[in-house]
């Protein structure tokens, strides 16, 4: 299986990367927006592709083209405003998801965020950015494609464990983004998990074991 990975230079994507990279079953391409990000893909021996999800439909068709599976884990960072929330985290996303229908592409995978169905958890400082994952899940299950739709809680910089909790709806926590794209290979793998959406966080089940679960 061949992937593109959107939002490969982001801390979930380069674990990510690196994971499918170093897979025997498995290539990756890492989608990028700026020659200088190919320095750590090329150490990983992983392909890359320069794209924007600011871009036009067409460009990211291409990116894809020789792929067989979408993984979308792109967002516009903290530190900008919502404006780039909504072309990156929404438009960007719904562009990806007609572009990967026009490619064939058999199976796409989006990282959104725990309780993105539930405005009622939405904080004001966040709307933004629950409103642009809410809707690009939408979009996605809406679509022609195979989906899975990861929801993790507040991701975190720690260590993976390969210990989580996967469901339908959890209590909100804490997840590394080490243990998110190991939990996304698996999906990638598990044609059981083809149209599912779950919310994850730290657990004390196995990724194989918990992901029996969905």
């Amino acid at each position: 299986m061949k992937t593109l990975v959107i939002g490969a230079n982001g801390k979930i994507g380069q674990h990510l990367v690196r994971l499918l990279a170093e897979h025997p079953e498995h290539t990756v391409k890492a989608m990028i927006r700026k020659p200088e990000q190919r320095v750590f893909f090329e150490d990983l021996q992983a392909e890359t592709v320069l794209a924007s999800l600011e871009g036009s439909v067409e460009e990211l068709q291409k990116a894809m083209s020789d792929c067989d599976a979408v993984v979308f884990t792109a967002g516009s960072g903290a530190s900008t405003g919502a404006d780039k929330t909504l072309t990156v985290d929404l438009d960007g996303a719904a562009k990806a998801i007609e572009a990967a229908e026009l490619a064939g592409i058999d199976r796409f995978l989006m990282v959104s965020a725990l309780r993105a169905d539930d405005r009622s958890h939405w904080t004001k400082e966040m709307t933004p950015y629950y409103i642009a994952k809410y809707h690009a899940d939408r979009i996605l299950q809406s679509s022609s494609l195979a989906y899975t739709i990861v929801r993790p809680g507040l991701l975190t910089d720690e260590a993976g464990t390969g210990q989580i909790a996967a469901a339908g709806h959890l209590e909100p926590g804490s997840v590394s983004r080490q243990d998110v794209a190991a939990v996304i290979v698996a999906c990638l793998e598990d044609t059981e998990l083809e149209n599912k959406v779950f919310e994850l966080t730290s657990g004390d089940s196995s990724i194989e074991n918990a992901l029996k679960t969905i």
